[in-house]
């Protein structure tokens, strides 16, 4: 992406004195790469030639597009800053799919487990929620280094989610996804919320930024998501760096306290513990936390993260037992319960009329679409 080639729309041009002002910011390094950004600069050329393209911000000899120009480099897409350090996007040459590559060690077991869950047998089961493993690469620059080629996922919860409906979906897409995992020997030991992600491609037709998430694919309109009622999504668990296999007569104990909930009372770095409890407290204390304490009308969902949250592992349900306890709330709920929004306890109280006023015309009009149908 070079100057003479941009065509970007007349609100992202600035004065000629701003123009003079971010070629001097340029020069001075404000939108220079940044230290992580410099490694998969450095891999540019290694990942194209097999098969992945990565942004042209990471191209090598990159030239920043706006200088020249009379654009503000916060509408030129080659402005925008990577955001992870041991990850980026890229697009798959042969089909322009978007995908993520990540940096790992070829002393964990992340590659071996994600394999293992990607096998062609096993991702044929709908029940299969682990990210699949595309690729696996070596690192041109570093031996004990390799890179996973992933389908690109967005965060579960952007957007938010909005009715009770959704919240339902996701808390059954994941404890069957934790049930496949541990029915093969699996424990993901860090199945917190920043590592289940969406594949979010029904809500964007048009695609999205692969940062800038609410922008479309350039980077410069902002744009809105479709409803996940209407455009159901599926849900992934990511990350099993710190996940464990078991086989055969293997004892499923394993010690450490790394990952991000830090809650569990049975983590340390001395007394082994069962790894399979571990993850039952996990999802549960993400049930709790980013929905029953979060939002209004969910308290039914307490017969499910009560036994998830016992404090003595012994004391948890297992993954399949939580989905069974699981499907009973569900066959309690009602079809007008599931359409109703999440009620947030940060609301105002005008701000409750306003969003209650709205969630019921938008009930009635439901109704009479089913009335017409």
């Amino acid at each position: 992406m070079t100057g003479d080639t941009l065509r970007l729309p007349s609100f992202a041009t600035c004065s000629a004195e701003q123009a003079a002002k971010y070629a001097e910011d340029t020069y001075q390094g404000l939108w220079s790469l940044l230290s992580y950004e410099v490694f998969w600069q450095e891999r540019f050329t290694f990942l194209k030639e097999h098969g992945y393209q990565l942004r042209p911000r990471f191209a090598p000899n990159w030239t920043p597009s706006w200088i020249g120009t009379n654009y503000d480099p916060f509408f030129c897409e080659d402005s925008i800053l990577s955001m992870k350090h041991i990850i980026v996007d890229a697009t798959r040459i042969s089909d322009g799919a978007r995908v993520t590559i990540k940096t790992v060690s070829r002393a964990s077991d992340e590659i071996a487990i994600g394999r293992f869950l990607s096998s062609k047998e096993l991702l044929q089961d709908p029940t299969n929620h682990c990210v699949p493993i595309i690729d696996v690469l070596d690192d041109p620059h570093d031996s004990s280094k390799g890179m996973i080629v992933m389908p690109y996922l967005r965060p579960f919860d952007n957007p938010p989610l909005r009715t009770i409906g959704e919240v339902v979906d996701f808390i059954s897409q994941t404890l069957q996804g934790l049930c496949f995992i541990h029915a093969h020997g699996v424990a993901h030991r860090d199945c917190a919320a920043a590592n289940i992600m969406m594949d979010a491609r029904s809500l964007f037709p048009q695609g999205h930024h692969p940062v800038r998430l609410n922008y479309s694919p350039d980077g410069v309109h902002e744009i809105s998501a479709l409803n996940r009622q209407d455009h159901p999504v599926k849900y992934y668990f990511i990350d099993f760096g710190l996940s464990s296999r078991f086989q055969g007569g293997d004892v499923p104990l394993v010690v450490g306290t790394k990952g991000r909930d830090k809650e569990p009372p049975e983590l340390s770095d001395s007394d082994p513990y069962n790894p399979f409890p571990l993850d039952i407290f996990i999802l549960g204390n993400l049930y709790l936390h980013e929905f029953v304490q979060k939002y209004h009308g969910l308290d039914f969902l307490n017969a499910l993260t009560v036994p998830m949250l016992q404090v003595n592992p012994n004391n948890r349900p297992s993954a399949q037992a939580c989905y069974a306890i699981f499907q009973g709330i569900q066959a309690s709920l009602t079809e007008s319960t599931l359409r109703w929004r999440l009620r947030s306890y940060k609301e105002t109280a005008p701000e409750r009329v306003v969003y209650d006023t709205v969630a019921v015309a938008r009930e009635g009009i439901y109704r009479i679409k089913q009335m017409i149908v």
